[in-house]
């Protein structure tokens, strides 16, 4: 199943007419496919739905989780520091007419998002650590992530950049762990730390 039809599925059992869906994609497809986007793009929603269809059994809320995996990026430019709650807030709208979901639940689980931060909800925190598996690829492939995420702030000079970035990776490593399901850290942990360090140490130089 491919991601609109995914998409379309979700909205359609949430209460959507095939119109409105229709409508709907059209713009989440073309928010993620803005030129700017070289990771934070479908392609990245793709891969947090492949999680997310592994563990869809250990959600409480899988409809809200997945409602914010489609969102969570919704609105993203380099420059702003207020893009999780800006998407959230458009989540809100776009899903203002649906009794089905916890629209709640859905604006938590976007802001979080941005700190990465464990929270008391445990979908959650599935939903932080499908958004940073990331971090744990194979060298080759953390590589393409963070040349890409370099594109998407190439507004900023690497004096800029590089201290700016390493900062937020070290915020990273100076919390306990980095995933905040016991399934995550067990499988991932080590080796997003050693990618987060290794990465910093070529920003550094």
């Amino acid at each position: 199943m491919n991601l609109q039809e995914k998409y379309s599925d979700l909205m359609s059992k949430i209460g959507f007419n095939t119109n409105k869906i229709k409508a709907l994609w059209f713009d989440l497809e073309k928010a993620y496919s803005g030129k700017s986007r070289h990771y934070h793009n479908l392609k990245h929603l793709e891969e947090m739905i492949e999680l997310f269809e592994i563990y869809k059994t250990n959600l409480q809320n899988p409809d809200e989780v997945l409602s914010s995996i489609f969102y969570h990026d919704y609105i993203y430019k380099a420059s702003r520091k207020d893009n999780e709650l800006k998407s959230a807030e458009l989540a809100l709208k776009v899903l203002a007419d649906s009794t089905s979901v916890n629209k709640d639940l859905i604006f938590e689980a976007i802001c979080a998002t941005q700190l990465h931060e464990h929270n008391s909800r445990e979908d959650i925190n599935w939903l932080i650590d499908f958004d940073l598996k990331i971090l744990s690829k194979d060298w080759e492939d953390y590589q393409i992530y963070f040349n890409q995420i370099r594109k998407e702030y190439k507004i900023y000079p690497d004096f800029l950049y590089k201290p700016g970035r390493a900062k937020a990776l070290k915020h990273f490593l100076e919390n306990e762990f980095i995933f905040q399901t016991d399934e995550f850290r067990s499988l991932y942990e080590e080796k997003a730390r050693r990618n987060i360090e290794k990465e910093i140490s070529i920003l550094e130089k």
